[in-house]
């Protein structure tokens, strides 16, 4: 019997993040940066500006706009799903 395969979902969300400092701004490279500076000397908050479902096609786009690569998600550059070999 095999198992049914669900269909694959991808999502682009939109997050604000506002930190609050004193004496100087926050200097930051990554979101790891930010996460420390809220637990220890800035004060912080994060609201979702907007959540969208995209399509395979769009997500491998928005992959390689952000330097990264379709295959984060098995997909091709197209979006087409290219298979892994199963562990």
């Amino acid at each position: 019997m095999s198992e049914e395969k669900k269909p694959r979902k991808f999502f682009k969300q939109h997050i604000l993040v506002e930190v609050l400092s004193e004496d100087v701004p926050l200097e930051w490279d990554n979101l790891e940066d930010i996460q420390r500076a809220i637990d220890d000397e800035c004060s912080g908050s994060v609201t979702e500006i907007s959540c969208d479902e995209v399509d395979a096609a769009t997500m491998a786009k928005l992959l390689i706009e952000q330097a990264s690569s379709p295959e984060f998600f098995s997909l091709t550059a197209d979006g087409k799903e290219f298979c892994r070999e199963e562990d």
